[in-house]
């Protein structure tokens, strides 16, 4: 069997903001950006990797959910407790400052866990959180 990760998804209540974040703060390049106002799906990805990519899509489309639904789904992102994504970088560092510097919503300064990780974690403009790991 041949199975590789090609697209995993996040919530995003405002696709400006994330666009921008996802675009100008991770330096993520932008492969899809369809839709209009905040019904956008807009697909992102590192531009070394392009089979791999990360859908920015409005939470609640979906006919299916039911209004309860969308109403718990908006309060576990205002929560910042919905979605959230593991990246990965050689230099922890250096991708923690810049993240900090491009006005990211710090969670956790690089941290060496008990279990063996040294990560960091930040929430982009929807509430999802965004753990980064250093490669080592």
């Amino acid at each position: 069997m041949d199975i590789s990760i090609h697209t995993t998804v996040l919530p995003h209540d405002d696709p400006d903001a994330s666009l921008a974040f996802y675009r100008d703060t991770l330096g993520f390049e932008v492969r899809t950006d369809v839709g209009s106002g905040t019904m956008r799906w807009i697909t992102v990805g590192p531009a070394d990797q392009p089979g791999t990519s990360i859908l920015l899509a409005p939470p609640a489309a979906d006919p299916g959910i039911t209004d309860d639904e969308r109403q718990t789904i908006a309060e576990m992102m205002a929560k910042g407790t919905y979605g959230w994504i593991l990246l990965a970088t050689r230099d922890l560092d250096s991708t923690f400052q810049k993240l900090q510097e491009g006005d990211a919503e710090v969670v956790q300064e690089p941290t060496e866990q008990p279990y063996g990780v040294r990560d960091c974690a930040f929430r982009d403009p929807a509430g999802n959180l965004i753990r980064i790991r250093e490669l080592r």
